[in-house]
């Protein structure tokens, strides 16, 4: 386990970013924090990377942006090598592991306040739906027909499966934290006797999912998740395009929210008109279409299909920071030659 040396109360919380892979993966790490320190200027940032990311962050001169940064081991850079293995990278006696395609909204005080009453927990909602960890479209009737989900939690001993969230995981307790970690990758490992689909069989993914492992372990743990959806209190919301207005610069966000979880749930079909005509219909029932404009503490790029516009800010954020590097530099040379 490893652990800083806390200073001050502020600096027994920090947060844990992680990249690897494609350097694109590293720019939007930076975008993510250049958010995080528009509303957090106190907590340190602890990053897990590859030795190809941190040769970068030095080349670039923009290691000053992480108070820790620790080079990531070969077989923990993957979604399930490190997810799998989040006891190792306790930097912080409270710690929020953090996906880099999250972008910060505002002061996330009461959110350290709401998870510090946890030893360990992730974002999710209770129960999941059928698509959790399961075939895309049609295919999944298949497994309702044959109640493959229902099977899976019998054959594990489980009373309920959470739908996990892991853009945002809270941890404090090294051996909760392991306990999860451990028996997570044990289901994982057994998931030929599961009704859950490879990730890698989706549209543009090439890793496999960590989520319903670590749903199952909470589960068999009786460990609770913590409600990603909340109204005004939602620790992250989806970004969607026509339900999100923002700047270019996300530095204003406002989400529109629907109130039933079921309405809420369509919001990822990628057929504006089909999510339209859907609505339609549920306005015919009582409080089906209410809705609020709220803005969560973050925002999560999670739809394959809806990230673009995060791509565009991270790209635009890597050249302003890099460019301001570069300037700073030539500045400093000039400024000593001529002293």
């Amino acid at each position: 386990m490893l652990q800083s040396v806390p200073s001050s109360n502020k600096q027994n919380e920090g947060y844990v970013y992680v990249s690897y892979g494609h350097p694109k993966y590293l720019k939007h790490t930076i975008a993510s924090v250049s958010t995080l320190r528009r509303h957090d200027k106190s907590r340190p940032i602890a990053l897990a990377c590859s030795a190809k990311h941190k040769e970068i962050l030095e080349q670039k001169e923009l290691c000053y942006l992480f108070d820790v940064i620790h080079q990531l081991p070969e077989e923990h850079a993957s979604i399930v090598g490190f997810k799998h293995n989040i006891h190792h990278y306790l930097f912080y006696k409270k710690n929020i592991f953090l996906d880099s395609d999250i972008v910060w909204c505002k002061d996330p005080q009461n959110l350290w306040n709401n998870f510090s009453t946890f030893d360990f927990t992730i974002t999710g909602t209770l129960v999941s739906d059928i698509y959790f960890g399961a075939p895309k479209g049609a295919r999944v009737l298949l497994d309702i027909l044959l109640r493959r989900r229902q099977r899976t939690l019998k054959r594990f001993g489980l009373s309920y499966l959470s739908r996990v969230q892991s853009g945002m995981i809270f941890a404090q307790d090294y051996e909760t934290t392991k306990q999860v970690c451990l028996l997570a990758t044990e289901m994982l490992d057994r998931k030929q006797e599961t009704h859950f689909r490879s990730r890698k069989m989706e549209q543009g993914r090439t890793m496999e999912s960590c989520e319903w492992s670590l749903a199952m372990a909470m589960s068999k743990l009786n460990i609770p998740i913590y409600p990603w959806l909340q109204g005004h209190n939602s620790p992250q919301l989806d970004y969607i395009e026509d339900l999100t207005e923002h700047d270019d610069e996300f530095m204003y966000v406002n989400c529109m929210y629907y109130c039933d979880d079921f309405t809420y749930s369509i919001r990822g079909l990628k057929s504006v008109r089909m999510r339209g005509f859907l609505l339609s219909i549920l306005s015919l029932f009582s409080g089906k279409t209410d809705y609020l404009m709220t803005t969560p503490y973050c925002l999560h790029f999670g739809w394959y299909h809806q990230k673009q516009p995060f791509y565009t800010f991270a790209e635009n954020c890597w050249h302003r920071m890099t460019n301001e590097q570069h300037s700073q530099k030539i500045s400093n040379t000039f400024n000593r030659a001529t002293n």
